[in-house]
């Protein structure tokens, strides 16, 4: 039995041409006619939308929710209010990344939780909370001018800032929206019913944004430095090892697998992610050696082109032993090729003094 999900905007995206690829348990568009490189640069210079209705929602509502997200994952919530959106971990006891999840605090009480598709049933296992995917489609607006673009149907929506979230009445329907996304960008995720999908869906393309698919949401994410999970976040690998102590609530009480980030602290992490940039067009791949002096350190977990670069790029995880700085030269072997690189701070782009 097919239990493939669907996005209420299939149709939508069949029509325009999207190819469309299994994913986190979803058929999701990875691209449309004119390809990933040009959507990725349409968001790098202009506006994009993903559909991104394959991204869990679990509801927590009620006196007791805020402490329950408290007690269970790794930020501190009082760092924020209602009305503002928290990135956050779901860790396992021995520290590591059961799934990274934004926390959408929408009012006093109510809290939408944000993890990835296929992590849904583990998040709410854990945290609690009703299951609300089918009821809506969340569409991610990012780019430079994407509010600009917003603002001509939804002065509303345009004006909600960098990691606020608010309820809004927009033409009738009751929507969702947090300054928040995953490209790098300014941007804007929209939760809307599915019975408004494709009205709210064509509104945005008609005001100018191009469609773009997972494909482009990848390159994009890779070239800001964005962890994946499953890449540079796991079960196996610990927010300290992946950089991201500031997702840790040090100052707040215990929280799954506090222990074991206790202790890795104290100790020392055994590996840390790095970026590297590679010389030539071919990009570096997942589970690609890192070696320096013909000796292995390291490997990467995502690797692809970067269109604003010209070049490959590369994240993954060195040995600490090894001694590995920014500026460094590395090699990254594809295939038996070893290619020329060097470890850089991240974010890839915008690009940084190197």
């Amino acid at each position: 039995m097919d239990e493939t999900r669907h996005s209420p905007l299939e149709q939508a995206h069949v029509q325009l041409g999207a190819k469309l690829v299994p994913f986190g348990g979803w058929d999701m568009p990875i691209s449309y006619g004119d390809g990933t490189l040009a959507e990725h640069k349409a968001c790098r210079t202009s506006a994009v939308v993903f559909d991104v209705s394959h991204l869990g929602t679990v509801r927590l509502s009620g006196a007791s929710a805020f402490s329950s997200l408290q007690q269970t994952l790794t930020n501190d919530l009082a760092r924020i209010q209602p009305g503002r959106a928290q990135y956050t971990h779901l860790l396992n006891e021995q520290g590591g990344v059961v799934d990274d999840i934004i926390v959408w605090w929408v009012s006093e009480t109510r809290f939408d939780v944000m993890p990835n598709a296929s992590n849904t049933t583990s998040a709410r296992a854990a945290l609690g909370g009703i299951d609300v995917t089918s009821e809506r489609a969340v569409l991610a607006v990012q780019g430079p001018i994407a509010r600009n673009l917003v603002a001509s149907f939804s002065p509303e929506i345009a004006a909600i800032g960098r990691f606020a979230v608010a309820e809004l009445v927009v033409d009738g329907t009751d929507v969702v929206v947090a300054g928040t996304g995953y490209t790098g960008e300014d941007g804007l995720e929209i939760a809307v019913p599915v019975a408004a999908a494709e009205r709210f869906f064509e509104k945005i393309l008609e005001a100018g944004v191009t469609p773009a698919g997972l494909g482009a949401r990848d390159t994009l994410r890779l070239e800001a430095g964005l962890p994946l999970h499953g890449h540079e976040l796991s079960p196996t690998i610990t927010p300290l090892q992946a950089g991201l102590n500031w997702v840790i609530g040090w100052n707040k009480a215990s929280f799954i697998g506090r222990s074991a980030l206790e202790a890795e602290r104290r100790d020392g992490s055994v590996r840390r992610l790095v970026g590297i940039v590679t010389e030539g067009r071919q990009p570096p791949r997942e589970g690609a050696a890192i070696e320096r002096g013909g000796a292995a350190i390291g490997e990467v977990t995502s690797g692809n082109f970067s269109p604003m670069l010209g070049s490959g790029i590369a994240m993954g995880f060195i040995d600490t032993s090894a001694g590995v700085t920014h500026g460094d030269e590395v090699n990254v072997v594809v295939r038996g090729r070893a290619l020329a690189g060097r470890v850089v701070q991240l974010p890839f782009w915008p690009i940084k003094e190197r």
